[in-house]
């Protein structure tokens, strides 16, 4: 029964930075969420997709032709229009907060979904 209530509460820390970009997901560090930062900053795939390691399925939607559209939606839902960046996330396969993509994906960045 322990096992069994700890791996809820796992998987329900996993699931809430998911698409959240006010909780830190389990591999956050200053360092990383910099870099992340100026992967998306630059536009520059390579490096984001060094930093992801290959981890979820956002490694597996997003590719260097659709980042800069991934990109956007960072900066959108920085800047708090998550509608917008919802928007663009269903359009890559991604899904935020809805079935297509729940739980599948990494966070944006230290605070989002990306870097984490």
């Amino acid at each position: 029964m322990l096992a069994v209530t700890a791996l809820i509460l796992s998987s329900t820390k996993a699931f809430a930075y998911r698409g959240d970009p006010t909780v830190k997901g389990p591999n956050y560090t200053e360092e990383r969420h910099e870099a992340m930062l100026k992967a998306f900053e630059n536009n520059d795939y390579n490096s984001w997709k060094s930093l992801m390691r290959g981890r979820g399925r956002v490694s597996q939607v997003i590719n260097e032709s659709n980042f800069p559209k991934f990109s956007q939606a960072h900066r959108l839902m920085l800047e708090g229009n998550i509608e917008e960046a919802k928007k663009i996330r269903n359009e890559l396969g991604l899904g935020l907060n809805s079935t297509a993509g729940k739980g599948l994906g990494q966070n944006m960045n230290g605070n989002c979904r990306y870097s984490n």
